[in-house]
């Protein structure tokens, strides 16, 4: 698009961004819109203008992309640390010193094409930089299609943090051209505007393809023939030039054009002249990727596949092969031996990087070739594909494809790889919900390497088997333990020893709260310092089971932020799924169930078979179920007691319970939880089992079941157990949870404490229990009861409950939250936990903002 028309707005907030960045204020500015609207046209043209330091890179289609793709292209010849690190591949260093290095001149721009091309450490390094960069003297713009519906993931994850973070994101949608628009591109050409726009629909890249097409020449169908059309009009010897160059995406690189074309490299010139090249600082690339697009697909598939394979062998002869290119091209050359050659390797390196997404699109490509691979490494690459499934949460594939690992490294007779394929392939049964095979498969592991002098292989399995009987609850886990972390040092298994250290937490019988947090945080440390990222997931998900557990409300949030931005960054999405739920519990713990119900909805709507990530999930949401009223509760509770029973963990021991528990209770069915109770008798004496004991004991108490204080029963139960309501209700005050805060009030036998409780559950929305409270005041003798709320009165246009509605206007008013606090007759901690909850459901970053928000909503009311 030669000359932009109806862009002014686009190219002015652009220019606006770089003046305020030259003034330390930096920005992120996201173009977006279908193929064609002229997003690469309308950066060329900011670059083209801007007085400032342009970086320019561009996101490749490759079937699985490079890693930090784009980046690489921008900083090709700026020798700084940047470069270097993305030349080394070091993820790691490449966050450290991006900052520092985009900083160096102000104002910079960098410019990403394609972002929904974009490979993982792109996505996520753009978030890095984009929560922050408004103290740096940096403009990031990006250029994303927004009709392609796998590009929802990448935006989601490219602009999710940045809209609720104090980033401020220009999004820059471009919009179809009007008539008037195509009237004035097409002024002079013969053709009918009107026409013109009703057959392209203002679209600017099939506007300008018509208006470049002969006059009198019938349009084309579509744009892959008239791309096709363009390239035909080329001499022969460019011709054959420009298809060879169609099977490459992105910008490709002089070296590579050389040895593809050698002298016949200059024949592109007439392409260039015809304007469907464009030579850039570091190659030549067509104008429109459309163009490129339409070329390829209109080859013969013999063609292709001859280009592909030219393609191949000068990439395959370079000193440091891009891997990623090379499986794309094997692939389009249809070549099995090299695509699972390549694709195997590729694998490994993305897996190794933590970039499990490509790890995993490589194994599955290497898979469907494996016939061409070797026995060895057709069973290596099924252990490490069932290991890329799992992080997927995919976890039947998981145990298909490591049972079949398993196999083959029987038919090859050896036992070192086969006992720690046995070994891996116990998580896959745990994962998936099969308890008993998970022990079964660790034990034979085990057994099938002690005769061996195979130690690095025998801490493996030693270390797989203390973890699943620590998760487990086996009384030989902090011994098997101890054994494995013997042999961890013995073998140097760096990547163990932080393993190990997670399932210690949990395992070891005399450590008190602080020292399992302290392992934990140990473990975290030392492998992320040594780029296990798994073990890394690991460790953040056992200590957000801790937090949650032991009420620790304010680190669980610190926990859940670092860990999930570590998950989902790395493609490790059963991690990713374990701490939403946990975010879930600790919305549903401070009040905000909007939120809750959000995150437990959507993870219980996506919950796989009976795997032990449905075992968390399901008691959760239930239980939410439960404390509104709703009638399905009960039955998903028992199910969920059902599965964690046989699941035998913990964590799924103290939801499912502690929920079967509270529904009991809440629904007059003592008998249940008598059941329970007895149930979790046989698990009370486990490490790190206290807090939940006491909360099953707590309920029980509440339907009418005997229950005294045990020793090392944790505050707030005790104070609960031992009739101290006062002591309770001050302590779930202080930890931020307003529904255990309610039923302390409510235990008190006294009306106005009671009411008080009566308020707060009404507030919540927590119906099952308030309908307890207004019996429990009807026999203390109060004759006016309450009246439940409407629906009507429960619901805001924000999603805000009441009271939260009530802090909103104070607030509003300008209030602090101390003033509030005194207003409302609360404590400061509750308001402080209210106001955070009304920033997450409006989407704003500040007090100002909600403030402005509310303001908004009453002048559209009063309209």
């Amino acid at each position: 698009m030669r000359v932009l028309v109806e862009r002014e707005r686009v190219l002015g907030a652009l220019h606006a961004a770089v003046d305020e960045a030259r003034a330390g204020r930096g920005s992120m500015v996201l173009i977006t819109g279908e193929a064609g609207l002229g997003k690469t046209s309308v950066v060329r043209a900011f670059v083209g203008a801007v007085a400032a330091r342009v970086l320019v890179g561009s996101c490749d289609g490759l079937l699985t992309p490079r890693m930090f793709g784009a980046l690489r292209e921008a900083m090709a010849g700026s020798g700084g640390r940047l470069e270097a690190a993305l030349d080394d591949a070091d993820r790691e260093a490449v966050f450290d010193v991006a900052l520092a290095d985009l900083a160096a001149e102000a104002p910079t721009v960098l410019v990403v094409e394609d972002l929904h091309w974009a490979d993982e450490a792109t996505v996520d390094l753009i978030g890095y930089l984009t929560r922050r960069i408004e103290a740096l003297p940096v403009v990031l713009v990006g250029t994303m299609r927004e009709e392609v519906e796998e590009n929802r993931p990448v935006r989601r994850r490219t602009c999710g943090s940045v809209s609720t973070s104090e980033v401020r994101l220009r999004h820059l949608p471009l919009v179809p051209l009007t008539p008037a628009g195509v009237a004035q591109l097409a002024a002079g050409s013969g053709w009918d505007a009107a026409e013109l726009h009703a057959l392209t629909g203002g679209n600017p890249f099939h506007v300008t393809e018509m208006l470049a097409a002969p006059g009198g020449q019938a349009v084309p169908a579509t744009i892959v023939r008239a791309a096709a059309g363009r390239v035909q009009r080329l001499g022969a010897r460019c011709r054959q030039a420009i298809e060879q160059l169609a099977v490459l995406s992105g910008t490709v690189d002089f070296d590579l054009i050389d040895g593809l074309l050698g002298k016949q490299a200059e024949v592109l010139a007439e392409a260039e002249q015809h304007g469907i090249l464009e030579v850039r600082r570091d190659g030549l690339a067509f104008r429109h990727e459309l163009v490129r697009r339409g070329v390829e697909a209109s080859l013969p598939h013999l063609r292709r596949r001859a280009l592909h394979l030219a393609v191949l062998t000068v990439l395959a002869g370079r000193q440091q092969p891009d891997l990623a290119r090379l499986v794309h091209h094997a692939v389009g050359a249809g070549n099995h031996g090299a695509t699972a050659h390549y694709a195997l390797l590729a694998g490994r390196e993305a897996a190794a990087a933590g970039t499990h997404d490509a790890a995993l699109a490589h194994f599955t490509t290497a898979t469907a070739h494996a016939d061409a691979l070797g026995d060895a490494d057709r069973a290596r690459l099924a252990d490490d594909h069932a290991g890329e499934l799992s992080h997927a949460h995919r976890f039947a594939e998981a145990i298909h494809v490591g049972e079949t690992a398993v196999r083959r490294y029987a038919e090859l007779g050896d036992p070192i790889a086969l006992g720690q394929a046995r070994a891996r392939l116990s998580r896959h049964y745990y994962l998936a919900g099969d308890t008993a095979l998970a022990i079964t498969t660790a034990r034979q592991a085990v057994e099938l390497l002690e005769p061996t002098e195979a130690v690095p292989a025998k801490a493996c399995a030693v270390t797989y088997h203390g973890a699943v009987q620590a998760l487990t609850g086996h009384p030989d886990a902090a011994t098997t333990l101890r054994r494995a972390e013997t042999l961890a040092q013995q073998a140097d298994r760096v990547d163990l020893a932080g393993l190990i250290m997670t399932y210690q937490s949990i395992a070891l019988p005399d450590l008190d709260l602080d020292g399992r947090i302290a392992v934990l945080t140990d473990s975290l440390e030392l492998a992320r310092t040594h780029g296990h990222h798994e073990h890394v997931a690991r460790a953040y998900t056992t200590l957000a089971e801790l937090l949650y557990q032991h009420g620790r409300l304010d680190e669980l949030q610190r926990c859940l932020t670092d860990g999930l931005a570590f998950a989902d960054g790395r493609g490790l999405r059963s991690h990713a799924y374990h701490l939403t739920v946990h975010r879930g519990l600790l919305h549903l713990r401070r009040g905000d169930w909007t939120c809750a119900d959000n995150d437990l909805s959507a993870c219980a709507d996506g919950a796989a078979g009976t795997g032990v990530l449905a075992s968390y999930v399901q008691p959760a949401h239930a239980r939410l179920l439960a404390r509104r009223g709703h009638p399905a509760a009960g039955d998903l509770l028992h199910r969920a007691w059902r599965r964690g029973r046989r699941q035998q963990s913990l964590a799924v021991l103290g939801l499912s319970g502690t929920a079967l528990a509270e529904w009991a209770w809440l629904t007059n069915q003592p008998t249940v939880a008598a059941a329970v109770r007895h149930t979790w008798r046989h698990h009370a004496h486990r490490p790190g089992a206290a807090p939940l004991w006491a909360e099953i004991l707590r309920y029980c108490a509440r339907a009418g079941l005997p229950a005294e204080p045990f020793d090392g029963c944790p505050e707030p139960w005790v104070a609960g157990l031992r009739g101290d309501w006062q002591s309770a209700a001050t302590a779930w005050e202080r930890i931020g949870d307003p529904y255990e805060q309610a039923l302390a009030l409510a235990d008190s036998g006294v009306i106005e404490p009671t009411l008080q409780a009566l308020r707060t559950l009404d507030d919540l929305g927590a119906t099952a229990a308030a309908t307890q409270v207004r019996h429990q005041l009807r026999t203390l003798g109060l004759r006016t009861i309450p009246r439940r709320p409407s629906t009507h009165t429960r619901t805001h246009p924000a999603g805000l409950t009441a009271r939260q509605a009530d802090v909103l206007d104070l607030l509003a008013d300008g209030l602090t939250n101390a003033e509030i606090a005194t207003r409302l007759v609360v404590s400061v901690r509750t308001v402080d936990h209210h106001v955070s909850a009304i920033l997450t459901r409006l989407g704003v970053t500040s007090r100002h903002e909600a403030a402005a928000t509310l303001r908004n909503r009453q002048t559209r009311t009063a309209g």
